[in-house]
């Protein structure tokens, strides 16, 4: 698991890179990721409910259903996954946990703290699905990118 994001943000990252890497339209069963990406289905099937409330994608019940990103690879970023998973506690917390933390208030670390959240939030919010996708070198993803 990663140091910022829960494990079902992380399952929910991987999805989308996968999704983006499908032909455009092409629905992709849930079955297929969740044996792909190595993921429980029940938990990827709540993620992958997640994200299409949120709009990020779209899906289809059925024998033929599956999902698929709801815009272009290229308008999703990375950040509106996040967001959509984990909330935007990232950009806006303290990380000690203390609620009153602020310019005015700060916690011991909170100069340091706000400059590395900049930052990350930053490159999340500047970064697109596709761009992400392009550059994966894990062997599954590598395959689809052959395709």
């Amino acid at each position: 698991m990663s140091v910022l994001f829960s494990r079902e943000c992380e399952y929910a990252l991987q999805a989308a890179v996968y999704l983006a890497l499908r032909p455009a339209g092409e629905l992709t069963p849930i079955k297929e990721l969740t044996a792909t990406l190595d993921i429980p289905y029940h938990f990827l099937a709540k993620i992958l409910q997640k994200l299409k409330r949120k709009g990020i994608l779209f899906s289809l019940k059925g024998p033929t259903g599956g999902f698929r990103l709801a815009d272009m690879p290229e308008k999703t970023t990375l950040f509106q996954i996040v967001e959509a998973i984990d909330g935007n506690d990232l950009v806006t917390s303290c990380i000690m946990g203390f609620p009153e933390c602020s310019g005015k208030n700060p916690c011991a670390v909170h100069e340091q703290w706000m400059q590395l959240r900049d930052g990350v939030h930053a490159m999340l919010a500047s970064k697109s699905i596709a761009e992400i996708s392009k550059d994966m070198h894990k062997a599954v993803y590598r395959e689809l990118l052959k395709k």
